[in-house]
């Protein structure tokens, strides 16, 4: 069954819980700055992990310091669902631990 499509303030209002995480269009994005591009790496490495354990993928760059993700869900036509927020938290929860901010 496809994912629905959360209403534009719905989302507004779980971004609020998700520091630096903007709604950008139909996408909601984040870049991380990293003390080091090896900790951007490893931090792109885990986030590939944690996108496989949940079977939802963003598009995701690994810059010199930093990692961008920009995510919605192609089954509910390009729109924002509860699972790209899930995966915003998740993300959010082990960035800290590799330096991000």
């Amino acid at each position: 069954m496809p994912a629905a499509p959360l209403p534009q303030d719905e989302i507004e209002d779980r971004l609020r819980e998700l520091p630096g995480w903007t709604l950008d269009g139909d996408r909601i994005t984040r870049t991380y700055r990293l003390p080091s591009h090896f900790a951007a790496a490893a931090l792109t490495v885990h986030v590939a992990r944690i996108q496989d354990e949940v079977n939802h993928h963003s598009d995701l760059t690994l810059g010199y310091h930093t990692v961008a993700l920009s995510v919605n869900s192609h089954d509910a036509g390009g729109k924002v669902t509860e699972k790209d927020l899930t995966l915003a938290a998740e993300v959010e929860a082990v960035a800290a631990g590799h330096g991000a901010e």
